[in-house]
């Protein structure tokens, strides 16, 4: 089946195969690489995302249900190796054994025998596949709703649930999508919906920072009303910005054994967005802001940063809550029906409360990452998957770069073949430029039926990739990734 957009075609068949499990742990140079490797580009890309779609043919209902697959590639002296292994969390083992669903998904996947099966059963399995970092010395796999899981650097074995030196308790959540303030300081979030007083359904929110140590140096937890469905946030010496999105929960078709627990969030449009403004120092006396700006739903955020007594934050808006729909493949998309998400850049002004927005970027865009020099400063230059069109929706086939200051673009695609995943900024040893650096990205190509690791200059994205860099085999569209100058190999 071939798409027409107004600039390009791209194959809807070819895009579905990358949502194929990959069975197959490998261990292996990579040598079939075109261009070269820069000789400067030393260390090692973690990536994280759903490798285990289906259990003997039966798919999961949808992607993000699937058990998380670390992927690392070591580069040394313009060589990569390439590693790949699953997290051995509790139930993937267990379901591997049976050779069948034994947990509920939170995106609709359920155990066989109907809703009478999975009636009451709360038991949701950490899937651990959405993020992957190396902090104080330890490898984590990251999923929102649990704990994180630790690996073995070395070798991906997977070593246990980690509970960051006794600060988590079993059931705690902590978020996958942690940000670091470049002083030195890891800055995550977990997130606890379900509370209730005489006012209502509460959401308790705590804010964890992590020195380079891996110590828990500060934590603290705000009480918010309402149903918060919160996966990103964004910081600033002196704040964490978190998007309350207008959605209600309805518990009943979950509990009953109906629905998966993210089928039973709405989106309420007549609802507006509150922005939770919440200091980062709990001793300085500020209380949290909450603000308040028109209904969107926001995944991810690009930046924020303080000027003027006021915040700006930059993030990825949908103008709906793309709702995961009961008894639907999710390969089965017509992309045409779906709204975009775009850059928005939102500023707000903490003495009179106010929020403006501005639409930054209309094209079809996703997963932006910034120099992680940046992070909560004022920063010129973006990068996000986007589509090759510029206007609707599509997959994500490309690469832009965007300057915050001149509005200037730059595109580098993948198509027609081709499809992107989040790029991963790395800056260049001993860079002074904030783009002076490279763009590490997964793509999945639909006719070769592989993947590549390509290489981009972060100062100009025209040239093409610096190096593409094969697998001889694929992986499924990930989720997230990041980057460490450590080794943890001798030698490639």
């Amino acid at each position: 089946m071939q798409i027409q957009t107004k600039e390009l075609t791209y194959n809807l068949e070819q895009w579905k195969q990358g949502y194929r499990s990959q069975k197959q742990e490998y261990d292996y140079q990579i040598t079939e690489i075109e261009g070269q490797i820069p000789a400067e580009l030393t260390g090692t890309l973690f990536r994280n995302g759903p490798g285990m779609l289906d259990i003997n043919d039966v798919s999961v209902r949808h992607p993000f249900d699937g058990d998380g697959m670390i992927c690392r590639i070591t580069f040394q002296d313009g060589k990569a190796h390439f590693l790949n292994r699953f997290v051995q969390t509790e139930a993937y083992r267990a379901e591997q054994i049976a050779g069948k669903f034994l947990y509920r998904g939170v995106f609709g996947t359920q155990k066989a025998g109907g809703w009478k099966t999975n009636a009451f059963d709360l038991n949701l399995k950490n899937i651990a596949n959405t993020q992957v970092v190396y902090w104080g010395g330890k490898l984590l796999a990251l999923w929102e709703a649990a704990e994180p899981h630790r690996l073995d650097p070395k070798t991906l074995d997977t070593l246990g649930i980690e509970y960051l030196n006794n600060t988590l308790k079993p059931g705690d959540p902590f978020a996958a999508h942690p940000l670091f303030d470049p002083k030195g300081l890891m800055v995550n979030f977990g997130l606890k919906a379900g509370k209730l007083d005489r006012t209502g359904l509460l959401t308790e929110i705590t804010i964890y920072e992590l020195d380079l140590d891996g110590e828990v140096v500060e934590q603290h937890s705000h009480i918010v009303p309402g149903f918060a469905f919160i996966h990103d946030f964004a910081i600033t010496p002196n704040y964490c910005i978190f998007f309350q999105n207008p959605v209600g929960f309805n518990p009943f078709p979950f509990l009953f054994g109906l629905k998966g627990a993210a089928e039973c969030v709405k989106f309420q449009p007549e609802k507006l967005t509150k922005i939770l403004v919440i200091p980062r120092n709990p001793r300085s006396g500020e209380q949290m802001q909450t603000l308040e700006t028109k209904s969107g739903f926001v995944f991810h955020h690009a930046n924020a940063f303080e000027h003027d007594g006021k915040i700006s934050i930059d993030s990825i808006a949908y103008p709906t809550f793309p709702e995961a729909e009961p008894n639907k493949d999710f390969r089965e998309i017509d992309f045409s029906t779906v709204t975009p998400g775009q850059l928005w850049r939102f500023e707000m002004d903490l003495t009179t409360q106010q929020v403006t927005s501005q639409l930054v970027e209309p094209r079809c865009c996703e997963f932006p990452t910034i120099n992680p020099a940046n992070v909560g400063q004022p920063y010129r230059y973006v990068y996000m998957g986007a589509a090759q069109t510029t206007d609707g929706n599509a997959p994500l086939q490309s690469i832009i770069k965007l300057d915050r200051e001149t509005g200037a673009q730059q595109l580098w695609t993948a198509a027609p073949t081709g499809y992107v995943n989040e790029p991963v900024f790395v800056p260049r040893p001993g860079s002074t430029q904030e783009d002076d650096g490279w763009l590490l990205a997964m793509i999945y190509d639909g006719e070769r039926d592989r993947s590549a690791v390509v290489i981009l200059d972060a100062a100009d994205l025209t040239k093409g990739a610096v190096a593409t860099l094969w697998l001889t085999h694929h992986i499924p569209y990930g989720l997230h990734g990041s980057w460490t100058d450590q080794m943890f190999m001798d030698s490639i």
